[in-house]
């Protein structure tokens, strides 16, 4: 387990090694020292600069205008908190520490991996006005017959020999609150989540499957720990017209282009490239049998079990009544 101080070590090593990119390692100039207008604090004898500060600030668009002075200010403190920290890295030499070493290039390559993944994204095409009524009229549930679910999740914790006796439990109890008491006196590992969710904030796959169902109904899917019950505890119409929901479609089909332009650059570049694997590592198609296609986050991700085809036809007869 990581101790207390070398996570405050990693923090201090992002936060340091992000800023300083993002600030341009303090905008110093070729002569290695800012101009009178732009330093904004001297620490000891390093200067902070106004586009640190301003470098910090972009990171955030929810500033109200009459708080931007107030924001620069926190910002300024943050970096000089920041400021003297670093001095003290450096001045006990942990920027030499191999495993410091190690974060800082860990994250240099993740910001420059990431800016060039931005830049790729950044030419998604915007979707056409025929693409985006084409994903409305095949997503009635999430537009012409969204409804605003009232949902109880009880995610379990259970080996795969007791998923049966589970999924039993679960069919002849008559509340959520039954199978709550079971599971304690069974003490079997849960936890119990309670939400509101409109249809366009639950799983794709997950709404598939509960889009026909009705208050007082279930779902149980099984996990790669054990199994979670989606329990409906109310449900109300509230659908999206094609003209409220155009901007939604289109933020949804623009994510879809853009990770997509990103899935087609990583092929094109790992086709160019040579990629040899040494020692125990092999390509993903040789050490494990591939992923299927992409399912809600709750469902099991591997090959299905008797117990799981169970689960399956239970899902697919339209969910489990709870009186």
């Amino acid at each position: 387990m990581t101790s207390p101080a070398r996570s405050v070590v990693a923090s201090l090593c992002a936060a340091v090694c992000l800023t300083g990119m993002l600030a341009g390692c303090n905008a110093k100039e070729d002569s290695g020292k800012a101009s009178s207008s732009q330093v904004a604090v001297k620490v000891n004898k390093e200067e902070i600069s106004v586009h640190q500060i301003n470098g910090l600030l972009s990171r955030r668009n929810d500033i109200p205008p009459d708080q931007i002075d107030r924001a620069r200010s926190a910002a300024a403190e943050r970096l000089i908190d920041q400021e003297l920290l670093l001095q003290q890295a450096k001045l006990k030499k942990l920027d030499r520490n191999p495993n410091v070493m190690q974060m800082i290039e860990f994250s240099r390559r993740d910001i420059l991996a990431r800016a060039y993944g931005e830049e790729i994204m950044g030419g998604a095409v915007q979707p056409t006005d025929a693409q985006i009524a084409d994903f409305y009229d095949k997503n009635p549930e999430m537009f012409s017959k969204r409804r605003i679910y009232n949902l109880q999740e009880i995610n379990m914790q259970v080996s795969a020999d007791r998923l049966d006796e589970v999924r039993a439990q679960v069919q002849a109890a008559g509340n959520p609150q039954q199978i709550v008491n079971w599971l304690n006196e069974q003490k079997i590992q849960f936890a119990v989540n309670v939400s509101i969710k409109p249809a366009e904030q639950i799983p794709p796959e997950v709404l598939k499957r509960i889009g026909g169902l009705n208050a007082g109904q279930a779902i149980f899917i099984g996990t790669t720990t054990g199994a979670v019950l989606v329990f409906i505890g109310g449900v109300r119409d509230e659908p999206i017209d094609r003209t409220a929901g155009k901007p939604i479609i289109q933020n949804i089909l623009l994510n879809q282009a853009r990770a997509e332009s990103i899935r087609a650059e990583i092929k094109r570049l790992r086709d160019a490239a040579s990629i040899e694997y040494v020692g125990e590592f092999k390509p993903p198609a040789e050490a494990e049998p591939p992923a299927p296609a992409a399912k809600a986050p709750t469902e099991q991700s591997e090959s299905s079990s008797e117990g799981d085809s169970s689960v399956q036809s239970m899902i697919e007869k339209g969910g489990i009544k709870l009186k």
